[in-house]
């Protein structure tokens, strides 16, 4: 005789509307970029993640996704948005860390404007959310912000 929880299907279990999240993960053994610097990271943003004449565009924020080496695994666009503005949720970028079991992180995003002073509210998000890395032990070692031209970084301004 079968018992009655082997006999049930997700949707017994589970209300309507509730799901399962299922997450898998795996890192492939391949040589990995290393970003020791805020000149690399900038270098690496401005091959990979913002292809040729996007940096210009619309304001994108992009999480770094870093093992104990500072060799990146991976990265995920946290937000896309306007010329000046792009609003970024700090629960989306320690969630895609956590999950992607990062030991570290750096945050970049582009100013369209290619101005690459930091304005009131980045200076304010990148406190809070190193803050929150601390609390995690999921470290925020940078801020990265380019330009075509340049890059500013909150590590090497002493704003970390």
């Amino acid at each position: 005789m079968k018992s009655s929880c082997f006999s049930r299907t997700p949707s017994d279990i589970f209300p309507p509307g509730v799901f399962e999240l299922k997450v898998s993960f795996f890192r492939r053994n391949e040589t990995r970029i290393k970003l020791n610097s805020a000149e690399a990271v900038a270098t690496y943003a401005r091959s990979i993640i913002y292809p040729e004449g996007t940096i210009q565009y619309v304001e994108q924020f992009y999480v770094l996704l870093l093992d104990r080496q500072n060799q990146l695994y991976a990265y995920k666009q946290i937000s896309s948005g306007g010329v000046s503005a792009t609003f970024t949720d700090p629960k989306l970028i320690f969630q895609t860390a956590l999950l992607c079991h990062a030991t570290q992180i750096i945050l970049v995003h582009n100013h369209p404007s290619g101005n690459i002073q930091p304005s009131n509210n980045d200076l304010q998000m990148t406190k809070r959310l190193k803050e929150v890395g601390e609390l995690l032990e999921l470290p925020v070692l940078d801020h990265v912000i380019i330009t075509e031209e340049s890059f500013y970084s909150f590590a090497d301004e002493g704003k970390m």
